[in-house]
């Protein structure tokens, strides 16, 4: 008989370590014995356990979860060879019942080739559906008690008591042409607004962004201070690139610059009498829109401060002494350098979204020689265009729409 000799560790062979000598191959025997009829079992059942086994309850669950969020159904499990039925198998198998199916995932809405969603978060396809869907005009009438934000939120809806500062910035917008409410507003002054959301579905001209501000189609304000009614109609001529307010007898409601830097835009979104203490004038207008010299002079400076101002450049007025600022343009030409001349109505660049800017537009800001900000709006000559002939007919139409809906007497406008 062969003897072997295994030294195990030393703290397993204080622990382990047989009695008799020869009881060290007996013991190794019964070690690999037990090994062998594990790993055969083991190996067995794997080889021979049900293929259809039921994943852990975690990963069941997990499946379930990416079906109904992604849209996307596990692969099926390869069918199983089911085994020879062994005598009086057949109707215990029959006798127990057959395991429950899950109902099909819905998929999110838009998925392809998915089921509809049915009975699963119904409220939110609900919300979906009818963010689609064109708002109808809605009318709030307010007496001014307060500032103008806490009156026209006292007069919304609760459904849209959301969107007052935004609403109030479209009115004050208007207004500021004639009055600044917070200085000339008196209490008891009476103001009507005709406002909807945007159309999530209307085209986006290129080079601008989809607007989330409500759109005011009428508005009214009897001034206590002025002695006047202040009224303004939102129209589009036929032809025209942008929708405009009008006064009741078809002129714009804005003023214009004569000579000034951009032609065509939508709207001037901040003046230096709104009093929001900004140093320029906005204006609302697509990425690039062409951008032309207000007067002769030479280019002082370009591209300073990016972060803020993005592209832009500063043309001083050797007559006068005046700085031009333009800032957030998309493009200044190369030949746009320091020390360059231009004269009045010169491209000199591109309007943009560059810098800090939340919404394409330009800003244009005039500065005396020592520094102190001035008022584009006070130093250049100013006019009204007037609507004429069709045009003219038109709005005239428009406004015959919107005056019962702002009177109150037609409850919506179609």
């Amino acid at each position: 008989m062969v003897r072997l000799s295994i030294d195990p560790p030393s703290s397993f062979r204080t622990s382990m370590a047989p009695k008799s000598g020869g009881g060290w191959g007996r013991f190794l025997i019964f070690l690999l014995v037990v090994a062998g009829v594990g790993g055969g079992g083991y190996f067995a059942g794997r080889r021979h356990g049900p293929a259809d086994a039921a994943p852990p309850p975690h990963k069941g669950l997990l499946a379930r979860l990416k079906t109904a969020v992604v849209g996307e159904a596990p692969a099926p499990a390869a069918p199983a060879t089911a085994p020879a039925p062994t005598p009086g198998a057949t109707q215990a198998a029959a006798a127990e019942p057959a395991p429950e199916k899950l109902p099909a995932p819905p998929s999110l809405p838009g998925a392809a080739g998915a089921p509809a969603l049915a009975g699963v978060r119904p409220q939110l396809a609900q919300q979906q559906a009818a963010a689609q869907q064109p708002q109808a005009p809605r009318r709030i009438e307010a007496t001014l008690q307060g500032s103008l934000e806490e009156s026209i939120g006292r007069a919304l809806p609760e459904s849209d008591k959301a969107i007052t500062s935004e609403l109030t910035q479209v009115v004050n917008r208007l207004l500021v042409w004639y009055l600044q409410v917070a200085r000339d507003g008196r209490r008891g002054d009476k103001i009507e607004v005709v406002y909807r959301m945007p159309d999530p579905n209307a085209p986006v001209p290129l080079g601008q962004l989809p607007s989330r501000e409500p759109i005011v189609d009428a508005l009214r304000y009897s001034a206590q201070k002025l002695g006047k009614v202040i009224a303004a109609y939102r129209y589009k001529p036929d032809g025209s690139a942008f929708a405009r307010y009008y006064q009741a007898d078809g002129q714009e409601v804005e003023e214009r610059l004569v000579d000034s830097p951009i032609a065509t835009y939508e709207q001037v979104t901040s003046l230096l009498r709104d009093g929001r203490r900004h140093k320029g004038v906005d204006f609302k207008t697509p990425v690039g829109t062409p951008v032309v010299a207000p007067f002769d002079g030479t280019i002082e400076r370009r591209n300073w401060h990016f972060s803020a101002n993005g592209n832009c450049l500063e043309l001083v007025d050797a007559r006068s002494g005046r700085h031009a600022i333009f800032l957030h343009l998309e493009q200044v030409p190369k030949e746009m350098g320091q020390g360059r001349k231009v004269k009045k109505g010169e491209q000199i660049a591109l309007s943009g979204n560059t810098g800090h800017s939340t919404a394409p537009h330009l800003h244009y800001q005039l500065e005396a020689g020592d520094g102190r900000v001035l008022d584009p709006f006070a130093i250049h000559a100013t006019k009204r265009l007037a609507l004429e002939g069709a045009a003219k007919d038109g709005f005239e139409k428009e406004k015959a729409r919107l005056e019962p809906v702002l009177s109150g007497a037609q409850a919506s406008a179609k």
